[in-house]
Order: C-alpha cells, then sequence, then structure tokens
C-alpha cells in the first residue's frame, strides 16, 4: 500500500463552466482487450449517443490494454474518421493500469469509463455525471444492486456480486452498493489526488478507489442502472475473485494501521461561498467532542480495570500512576486517529510526549485527590476511592481536551483551515502525474485529434 502523501489539499467544488474552448468537459475511457469485434459498434454507439444528448464537448478515449488480435488496428481507424475519438495503446495488461494512465493525463475536468461490451444502458450516463458537472459530488457509479435497477443476469453472477458486495460492507464498512459496476465516473480535481493513493492496476482498482474516497468522506453518487449480461464476457471469475480477496485484506491492513493520509481529500465544510467567510467557528468542534467523549469513556473504563489489577499488588499512589500511564499512552494514540483524524507514523513520537505532559496534570489532579482521601479517612473503602478517582478523571478530562485541541493536536486543525482556502482547479489545470511508464507509453503511442463542438446537437439534450 503506497504510504507517500497525497500532493495537495481539495479544494470546496464548484460548477464546471458551460464551455472552455478546445478542452472537453467529459473524457469516456473504454478499456479493452481483444475486443476486435466489439470496439467499433461500441464507440459508433456510445458517440451517436453523446452527440445527441450530451450537451457539453466530450471525448470518447479507447485505452488498448495491449491487445494481441486486430483490436490496436481497429482503434486506429476508429481514431481516423472519428474526430472525437482518441487511441492510448499501453504495453502492459490491467485495468486499473490503463484508467490510471489514461485519467492521469486527461484535460477533461470529468473523468468517466464503461466497459465495451456497453451492457449498461447509455440514459444512465448523463445521470452519472451530472451531479460531478454541478459539484454537487466527487465520484459518480452505477449500481446493479440499488432497488430501481433492473438486471438482468445468470444466478452465479448475481449470487458473487452480492456476496462480494457483502464482504466488503463488513470487511472495510464500505456503504457504497456495487463495487464492480463497469461505469463510473470520478472529477479530474479529485483524481489528482486520490489516484496517488490507489496502488491496484487490475480489477480491484474501482474498489479500492471507492474505499478510499469513501473512507475520506468524498461524496460518491450512486445512479441506478439497467444492465444486461453480456455471455460473452472473458473476466475470470476465480482468478478475480482472489485478487479482490487479497486487495480487500491490504486496504483493510492500510486502514487499520493508519499509513495512508486521507485526511488531505477531505473538502472544506459547505460548498456555498458563504460558508468561507464564517469567522470564529472552530473547525469540527461537534465532531471533536463527540470522538473525544467516546474515547474517553473507554479510557476511563480501562484505567479502572488496570487500578483495581495493580492495586491488588501495590499501594494506591503506585497503582494510579501505572494505570494512569499506560491508559495516557493509550488515550492519545486513540484521540490522535479518531478524534483529531491524525493518520500515518508522522508527528507520533511529539504527539506522544505531549500527551504523557497532559498525563503529568492528570496524575497530579487523581494523586492529590487520593492524597486528601487519605488524610480525611485512614482506611478508605475502594468503592469510595473508585468514585473520588472518577470525579478526578472528569476534571482532567476537560482540561485534556482543551490541551490536545489547542496545543498537541493543533496542527491537524491547521491543515484542515488551510483546505479552505485552497484555490479550486477543476479546468485547465496540468495533467495528473502518472507513473513513469505509463507515461512513457501514453507519450509514445497517442495522438490527440480537437474536438469539434459543432457536431453536439444541443436540441435534444435533457
Amino acid at each position: 500500500m503506497r504510504t507517500d502523501s497525497s500532493p495537495g489539499t481539495l479544494p470546496a467544488r464548484e460548477h464546471l463552466p458551460a464551455a472552455t474552448a478546445g478542452t472537453p468537459v467529459l473524457d469516456v475511457v473504454i478499456p479493452v482487450f481483444n475486443e476486435e469485434k466489439d470496439l467499433q459498434p461500441c464507440v459508433r454507439r456510445l458517440h451517436d449517443h453523446l452527440t445527441r444528448t450530451f450537451p457539453y464537448s466530450f471525448r470518447i478515449t479507447i485505452a488498448d490494454n495491449a491487445s494481441t488480435d486486430a483490436t490496436p488496428s481497429v482503434a486506429r481507424r476508429l481514431e481516423a474518421r472519428i474526430p472525437q475519438v482518441r487511441n492510448v495503446r499501453l504495453e502492459q495488461k490491467g485495468r486499473g493500469r490503463a484508467l490510471r494512465t489514461v485519467w492521469s493525463a486527461s484535460d477533461a475536468p470529468v473523468l468517466a469509463y464503461m466497459d465495451v461490451d456497453l451492457s449498461t444502458d447509455l440514459n444512465a450516463l448523463l445521470p452519472l455525471v451530472a451531479p460531478l458537472i454541478s459539484g454537487h459530488s466527487d465520484l459518480a457509479i452505477g449500481s446493479r444492486l440499488a432497488r430501481d435497477s433492473r438486471v438482468v443476469r445468470g444466478p452465479k453472477r448475481e449470487f458473487i456480486s452480492r456476496a462480494y458486495n457483502l464482504i466488503l460492507r463488513g470487511s472495510l464498512q464500505a456503504r457504497f452498493s456495487d463495487a464492480q459496476c463497469g461505469f463510473k465516473a470520478i472529477r479530474r480535481d479529485v483524481a489528482r489526488i486520490l489516484l496517488p493513493l490507489v496502488e491496484d492496476t487490475g480489477w480491484f482498482f474501482d474498489t479500492e478507489m471507492l474505499v478510499l474516497a469513501e473512507r475520506a468522506g468524498l461524496r460518491i453518487h450512486e445512479v441506478p442502472v439497467d444492465w444486461v449480461d453480456d455471455p460473452d464476457s472473458t473476466v475470470h471469475i476465480v482468478r478475480t475473485a482472489t485478487d479482490d480477496l487479497k486487495g480487500v485484506w491490504r486496504v483493510g491492513k492500510a486502514l487499520a494501521t493508519g499509513s495512508l493520509s486521507l485526511h488531505r481529500l477531505r473538502r472544506p465544510f459547505g460548498d456555498d461561498p458563504r460558508d468561507r467567510d464564517i469567522q470564529d467557528v472552530p473547525k469540527g468542534l461537534a465532531r471533536q467532542l463527540v470522538g473525544f467523549c467516546v474515547v474517553g469513556g473507554l479510557s476511563t473504563l480501562f484505567y479502572l480495570l488496570l487500578y483495581s489489577g495493580f492495586r491488588q499488588f501495590g499501594g494506591s499512589q503506585i497503582a494510579n500512576a501505572l494505570a494512569l500511564l499506560v491508559s495516557a499512552v493509550a488515550n492519545t494514540a486513540a484521540n490522535r486517529r479518531l478524534t483529531f483524524g491524525v493518520r500515518g507514523r508522522g508527528g507520533a513520537v511529539r504527539h506522544q510526549a505531549q500527551g504523557l505532559v497532559v498525563f503529568g496534570i492528570g496524575l497530579a489532579l487523581t494523586s492529590g485527590s487520593l492524597v486528601a482521601l487519605n488524610a480525611a479517612a485512614a482506611e478508605p473503602a475502594h468503592t469510595t476511592e473508585l468514585a473520588v478517582l472518577v470525579a478526578a478523571n472528569l476534571a482532567a478530562t476537560v482540561l485534556r481536551f482543551l490541551l490536545f485541541r489547542v496545543w498537541v493536536f493543533s496542527d491537524r486543525r491547521d491543515g484542515d483551515d488551510d483546505a479552505v482556502t485552497t484555490p479550486a482547479t477543476a479546468v485547465g489545470a496540468e495533467p495528473v502525474g502518472a507513473t513513469a511508464s505509463d507515461a512513457t507509453a501514453l507519450d509514445a503511442t497517442t495522438r490527440r485529434q480537437p474536438v469539434r463542438p459543432e457536431n453536439i446537437d444541443r436540441g435534444d439534450a435533457r
């Protein structure tokens, strides 16, 4: 799993301009491998549909995944005959590799892809990309498992699809309904930061991208689709399922260890420009209070259990110090991750050191309360000791939260504030960085044709 930091934070979403000269608004990628039979009818049907119904300029990009049949020659002919078609040849297989390569080099502000068999009805294409154009959502997916979807496929594929999504919900807490439908779109400004974090280059690419986006708090729009299974599909179900399960384990492990900088993908609060003018309002205070209370409650129970255990082998002061030290380390780590959203190992030692200072203040309060109790009663009952410690810990908890927020994790809060002032860059920005091998293959094999908006029939737009 990649652990490098993403190149920047996301700006607030903006509605894309209605027209930008020379730049298509939508780039639809069709990844193919040995599809000489289906490629031409697919591209012509898609081009006809977009010309009739899509009110913006567009491009169709054929991403050839190292085909060994006549697919490359068919793609070249389509590129030569249709101005809005571009052909990209990759010498390595992998749907994820193809999508990352083409999306990373595209100048279109909205990027989409669909399978060459066109199993998904094309009437869902405009509803898929409309929330991205308007700025309402960050990603959009077609769902075959939505209540309003109409799907025709065999029981075997139906069972596998539903079982896979149940695994994602149970293991990665995914809330989207369909990870593997070959009908998705993403805003380019989101792809610029999200794609470098996605490691898979095959069929698990979709799932990994969606899980990371969801965990980062990005908005995923789902579109019910009409979908008819292609009986001639060449997907190897067993091998694909095995690779997907390996991917689930890898992503789950990375999320559990906090090795991904997903906080850089979070949007600023509110996309209304008026929200950015609000002054003197603490960012994320309500969420942090809830997280801190949950962590504090669990830490208090943990502390009391430790104190009761250590009390069997020593005096109250020693038991209190040991219990508070162990629970303080756990409390700082939990608040770092869950309350203040700090992920990765950067600054962990400093945060723990500062947390120990906060621990010292808590130790002084609780130890002082025990001294006062022992001065008032020679042999206080154990339940009385616990009650006094709970009261002292409540006082220490308020002070601990304030110190965590304004001192220990203040850099995390400042990072959130910086995201609000980052300028939006949706159209006309520099291309997203691809890997070196992919960029070389792209430069050596692509030819860009000019997009001609005059071919678009705006009268049928809806």
